[in-house]
C-alpha cells in the first residue's frame, strides 16, 4: 500500500522508509511533490495535520506528516515548532544549530536537558484524522560531533546510553537512530491505526 509522506525533506522520507522497512514492509512510503501549506499552527500536532491534509487532498492517497523539533528546557521548550526556522526563514540547518549552541554557550551540563518531539498525523482522503506523538529525552552537547543524522542530531545526546558513553545522534548509525528516535516512537503508536487501513 502506498502512503504519501507530506514533506519535501529527503532525509525525513529516508527515515520513514527505514522505519517502515523493518516494521511494516507492506507499506510503501513515497515522497510528496505538491504544494506546501503555510505551517501556521502553534503546536507540532497542528502543523502535522496541516501538512497531511494538504498531501491527502493533492494526491488522493493516505497521507502521513511529521512535524518535529527540539525542545530545550532552559529555553522554555524552544525552539519547538520553530526548530526549522530558528535562525531565520531560510531553513538553514547549520545556522540553526550554531545559533542554538551560541545561546547555550554558558549553560552547564545539568541545565542542558532537551528532548526531540515528533507529532505524526495520518489523514485519509475520506477525511479521517489521527495524531500520535513520540518524545526522545536527552541533553545538548557543547559542540557538534559525528557525520550522521541531520538537523540538531549532532548536538543531541539521548538518555539511556551505557555509562561512559555520551554519543550524539550524529555519532549513531542509521539503524541505531531508527530504533529509538522520536519518529520511531511516534510511529509505534501509529501501528494500530495503520493496521486498520
Amino acid at each position: 500500500m502506498q502512503i504519501v509522506l507530506a514533506t519535501h525533506n529527503p532525509h525525513k522520507v529516508a527515515e520513514f522508509q527505514q522505519i517502515t522497512a523493518s516494521t511494516r514492509p507492506d507499506l510503501e512510503i513515497i515522497g510528496y511533490d505538491g504544494p506546501e501549506p503555510v505551517e501556521d499552527g502553534v503546536t507540532f500536532a497542528e502543523n502535522a495535520l496541516l501538512k497531511a491534509r494538504a498531501a491527502a487532498a493533492h494526491t488522493g492517497l493516505v497521507a502521513l506528516a511529521d512535524d518535529s523539533g527540539i525542545c530545550v528546557d532552559v529555553l522554555g521548550g524552544s525552539p519547538g515548532v520553530f526548530s526549522a526556522y530558528w535562525a531565520g526563514q531560510k531553513k538553514d540547518a547549520v545556522a540553526n544549530l550554531e545559533l542554538l549552541l551560541d545561546q547555550l554557550r554558558d549553560i552547564a551540563d545539568p541545565h542542558r536537558a532537551a528532548h526531540f518531539t515528533s507529532a505524526i498525523a495520518l489523514v485519509t482522503p475520506e477525511g479521517a484524522e489521527h495524531v500520535v506523538v513520540g518524545e526522545w529525552p536527552g541533553r545538548l552537547a557543547h559542540t557538534a560531533t559525528g557525520g550522521g543524522g541531520f538537523g540538531y542530531d549532532p548536538i543531541f545526546i539521548p538518555d539511556g546510553q551505557p555509562a561512559g558513553e555520551e554519543r550524539t545522534v550524529g555519532d549513531f548509525t542509521a539503524e541505531e537512530k531508527q530504533a529509538q528516535s522520536h519518529r520511531a516512537r511516534a510511529f509505534m503508536e501509529l501501528g494500530p491505526l495503520l493496521a486498520q487501513l
